[in-house]
């Protein structure tokens, strides 16, 4: 394995409200080896719930494949959400204190990995990850492990 593409979105009704999250792992190939959705719970923001995707998705992979495949391989994390994509650039300052706390944390996890790439992608690339999400929302936490 020398690269895992993840595929990352964060929802929350009323923004705040109910958040969730949906992650989807690829191989190099593009193709879904594992899908994750989890319901978070009530009163944080949507860019909450982007940053909340993003740390999943790096603990995920290191429960799963472990520190010595992280430190060898190449994670691309795909996501719609700009704001997350600009804050880690540096290209916008962090005004929020909540959403500060969480950069720092996706932040320190990279260091675990042999290299992190952050792209943006539109909302229609993203489907599968928005829709895991969607499903942990309206089952509000029942069913969270997909695969």
């Amino acid at each position: 394995m020398k690269k895992i593409i993840i595929y990352t979105d964060g929802s929350s009704r009323n923004n705040p409200g109910p958040s969730a999250i949906g992650v989807v792992f690829c191989n190099e190939k593009n193709q879904p080896i594992k899908r994750y959705s989890e319901y978070l719970g009530d009163n944080l923001t949507n860019n909450e719930a982007e940053y909340q995707a993003v740390v999943f998705a790096l603990k995920k992979f290191k429960a799963l494949f472990g520190k010595k495949l992280a430190k060898n391989s190449e994670i691309e994390v795909k996501t719609d959400s700009e704001l997350l994509i600009k804050h880690l650039r540096g290209e916008y300052k962090i005004l929020e204190p909540r959403i500060q706390t969480l950069f720092l944390l996706v932040w320190n996890l990279r260091i675990d990995f042999k290299k992190i790439k952050f792209t943006l992608i539109s909302r229609l690339k993203n489907k599968e990850a928005d829709k895991l999400a969607n499903e942990a929302l309206n089952n509000q936490g029942s069913a969270q492990k997909m695969f």
